[in-house]
This record gives structure tokens, sequence and C-alpha cells, in this order.
């Protein structure tokens, strides 16, 4: 990828969060995925500045395309990680985590606590990093 997500305007953070979401997207289900979405045109014309600029590619599939991200599931959430950590934390990792661990809809289970508490492990091991 070229540039930072970061980067992006607003309309092409929601297209890039659908691609991710979904993996793979024709214009229409972009469209069918946004609030208040704008023409198809211009769906069709912000798909094609991302591929431009680096952050998607596509395949012909008939005569549509179908567009997908460059970048791999854990690059995308490692950026986005960083940018919610410096964004809303400060950088503090330790405030991010206490805030996840509220913000869960659900109580964690203790295989989920496990698999938790061993990552922590593995970072303490690492020098603080995974």
């Amino acid at each position: 990828m070229t540039h930072s997500l970061t980067d992006l305007g607003r309309r092409e953070r929601q297209i890039m969060d659908i691609l991710v979401r979904r993996g793979q997207a024709t214009v229409a289900d972009v469209l069918g995925d946004l609030d208040d979405p704008p023409s198809y045109s211009a769906v069709r014309g912000m798909l094609r500045l991302l591929k431009e600029k680096g952050f998607v590619q596509h395949e012909s599939d008939g005569q549509r395309y179908v567009y997908r991200p460059t970048a791999d599931q854990s690059a995308l959430r490692q950026t986005a990680a960083r940018h919610l950590l410096e964004t809303f934390f400060q950088g503090s990792t330790e405030s991010a985590v206490v805030a996840m661990l509220g913000a869960s809809a659900h109580s964690l289970s203790t295989e989920e606590l496990n698999r938790i508490s061993a990552l922590i492990e593995q970072a303490r091991k690492n020098g603080g990093r995974l």
C-alpha cells in the first residue's frame, strides 16, 4: 500500500471498511452497504481512485469488476489498531485494553481469557511485543 488508511476521506474509509468486512465486493455490493449512498458512478469513481492509490485491486467477473483490498487482514488490523491507539488512547496499550474489555457486549469466556493471558505471557518473553 502506498499510503496510510488514515489519509483517506470519510467515504473512502467507509468503502474500505466494506471491502475489508466482505473480503471482496462489486460496486452494487458497496452501494447496498453504504448509509446514504452516493450515485453508482460516484462509488465506481471512488473505487477507481482507491485502486490508483494502491488500496484496492479488481478482477473482471463478466461485465462487472470485483474489488478487494490489496493489503491482507493482518496488515489492515495493525494499521487500524495503531491509529485507534494513537487517536483515542494517546499511545497507551493498557488504556486501550481496559476500554476494550469494558466495551465488550458479552462476558469473556474462560477460553478467551486464557488466550489473552497466553498472549500477554508471550509479550513478556519478547520484551513487550508479540
